[in-house]
């Protein structure tokens, strides 16, 4: 029998805490109908015999304390949700447990903004995690040991598990669920519960805001200028003179302000201001190109696909009414 211990964390989305045990309790009863014995004993880990969440309106109460779990084979940490420095804080006596337990074996999944505290546990440091796209520009400031892979629903790397913005936990618990079990399994869960199966990039629903909460504010007058003229043909060269700093230098300090280089920024400001015009507009992909400063259809086309993982036409289709 495979353990599963959930964190009942405060602050947690209370909704990723209850769609975790209904879908491994599921998976019991699938193996039931076909007079199989259960393969998962579903924990709920709390510190104390009850969590509040949501101000009072949800109370958990935890199957066990912290101190009583004397076997898992599974860690859950539940989205988190709030200023996600202060959830983390809050919920930091269950750091050092999470990181003994993987050193003696035990595999952890964080869920969406859960992997501020997977991260903080120090398990993460070298390794890939993925997390909510909106909490990408903070968790890369305050974990930059970590190669965060926004763009993806899920990763799988070393006993390790993370998953992408709200309800991309969905994918990730069908993923861990063909893992204990077989895809067969997995298959029938997803029917069940109607999510589509094997998405793999969260790239198309990704808004991007550069990174600003840093201290350089020559870089930030850069940033703003980016953004002000991102329709005209800027240079890295051009933009360094104008704020009197030699090309490595403004390399150097925008790479490490902004956790990107400034071409990279360029190119995702423009695209972002593309998938705007896509979203609402009315004009061709080729005049949205060429008010934004692209002339070449082939590598605006690149470019666009590289950062949401669709091609223009295939964008529009999906948002434009």
């Amino acid at each position: 029998m495979i353990t599963i211990s959930i964190l009942a964390l405060r602050n947690s989305v209370m909704a990723s805490i209850a769609d975790t045990r209904n879908v491994f309790s599921m998976v019991n009863a699938f193996l039931a109908q076909a007079q199989k014995p259960a393969l998962f004993n579903i924990q709920l880990v709390g510190l104390g015999p009850e969590v509040t969440l949501n101000d009072g309106l949800f109370s958990i109460h935890p199957d066990l304390t912290l101190d009583r779990v004397t076997k898992t084979d599974l860690i859950i940490i539940p989205s988190l949700t709030g200023d996600m420095m202060s959830a983390t804080h809050v919920n930091r006596d269950y750091a050092h447990w999470v990181a003994q337990q993987y050193k003696n074996g035990v595999e952890v999944a964080s869920l969406c903004a859960g992997a501020f505290l997977l991260a903080f546990s120090g398990v993460l440091k070298g390794k890939q995690c993925t997390t909510h796209w909106l909490y990408a520009n903070e968790f890369r400031h305050f974990y930059p040991s970590v190669k965060l892979v926004d763009e993806k629903v899920i990763t799988d790397q070393n006993g390790l598990y993370s998953s992408g913005g709200c309800n991309a936990y969905w994918n990730l618990l069908l993923h861990l669920v063909e893992k204990y079990t077989n895809r067969e399994m997995a298959i029938r869960t997803a029917k069940y519960f109607v999510i589509d199966l094997d998405r793999t990039i969260q790239s198309p629903f990704i808004i991007f805001h550069g990174l600003k909460d840093h201290h350089d504010d020559v870089i930030l007058k850069a940033q703003a200028f980016v953004e002000q003229h991102y329709a005209e043909k800027l240079t890295v060269d051009e933009i360094a003179d104008r704020f009197n700093l030699t090309r490595r230098t403004f390399e150097r300090r925008f790479k490490k302000a902004t956790r990107h280089t400034v071409v990279e920024y360029i190119q995702r400001v423009k695209i972002e201001a593309v998938k705007k015009q896509l979203e609402i507009g009315r004009k061709s992909i080729t005049e949205v190109m060429l008010q934004v400063g692209y002339s070449d259809t082939q590598t605006f086309r690149d470019v666009f696909k590289r950062i949401t993982g669709m091609t223009p036409v295939d964008y529009r289709k999906k948002y434009n009414a």
